[in-house]
């Protein structure tokens, strides 16, 4: 009895892996398929798995985070974005080996955020598949029909709920506090950090007692030509009730030129994406045992203002770095 039952749990568990590859024949590719090549296969394999399931996924789910795909696929991401941005990682070690942290970065190029893959690729490259690691954005990355891709690599809706779900299981967090207000900044801001004085990941931090460790980029904002944000008009057609945006900034760039709010769809220039990890900060030790919010702020945009116009005076011309 015992064979036959095992041996029911194999063809029903067999008949569902054939089944998965007859809908799916991109992931049967990518299970064959030679490195990097594979990982083609698996980027095509989990988009189709996605627009199947389009409403299934929430971005919500701490378990969509998958190491065997960040494995399969990291060898061809990294190929691709160190040819094409040239991306640096610097300051990994800063970042502990475990344990929880909020990482705390400025948000650039728009919604093609070139350095997050970037740092994300570098982070997994420096630690490996099997370090936990969750990155907060807005519901429209999170959620959407084909970010099943950005999700594998850990990518959660924006929520303190997900921030502390991810922090139980012991990973680093991060996220963007200037959200869609700095990430379309002007492109002549591009050395500016714009919180827009927005503190909810201090609360985070002091509710959860992780540190917080700032990360700066550059390059992203010449990804394209940003020229406005476009709030007034964002605000007069209440595209913030609708979508949660307060911004429909116009840029330019390829293939279509000019482009409202990232639309009809952009393919972001190949400037030198450039990540720096700064040093942790413990709120408790730095600031006592009452520390104020705002001297938190200060101080964290402060040192990430410094480094990241040292970054930016590194750079001898757009694109190029």
């Amino acid at each position: 009895m015992t064979q036959g039952g095992g041996g029911a749990r194999f063809s029903v568990r067999l008949a569902g892996e054939v089944k998965a590859v007859a809908l799916n024949p991109l992931r049967g590719l990518a299970r064959h398929a030679p490195s990097p090549v594979n990982g083609v296969f698996a980027i095509g394999g989990r988009m189709l798995s996605d627009v199947a399931h389009t409403f299934e996924k929430h971005g919500d789910d701490l378990d969509d985070w998958d190491p065997d795909y960040i494995r399969q696929t990291l060898p061809f991401l990294k190929a691709t974005f160190g040819n094409y941005f040239r991306g640096e990682v610097r300051g990994l070690e800063n970042i502990p080996a475990e344990g929880p942290a909020l990482l705390v970065g400025n948000h650039s190029g728009g919604i093609m955020i070139a350095d997050t893959f970037v740092f994300a690729i570098g982070f997994y490259d420096h630690f490996g598949p099997e370090r936990r690691f969750h990155q907060l954005a807005h519901n429209l990355a999170a959620r959407g029909p084909n970010m099943g891709i950005i999700r594998s690599y850990g990518t959660l809706a924006a929520s303190h709920e997900n921030a502390r779900a991810a922090f139980e299981k012991g990973a680093p967090v991060l996220v963007y506090p200037g959200g869609d207000y700095e990430t379309f900044r002007p492109s002549w801001q591009s050395d500016k950090i714009a919180f827009g004085g927005r503190q909810g990941f201090i609360r985070l931090a002091l509710e959860q007692g992780v540190p917080i460790i700032p990360v700066v980029a550059v390059g992203g904002q010449e990804t394209a030509l940003f020229l406005t944000r476009g709030q007034r008009v964002a605000k007069a057609i209440k595209l913030d009730k609708l979508a949660r945006v307060k911004v429909l900034p116009v840029s330019i760039g390829p293939p279509y030129g000019i482009n409202l709010l990232d639309l009809p769809g952009r393919l972001p220039l190949p400037a030198k994406i450039t990540v720096k990890v700064l040093e942790p900060i413990d709120l408790k030790e730095t600031f006592g045992p009452n520390p104020q919010p705002q001297k938190i702020y200060n101080r964290v945009t402060g040192q990430m203002q410094g480094a990241l116009k040292g970054l930016q005076e590194e750079r001898s011309l757009p694109l190029v770095g």
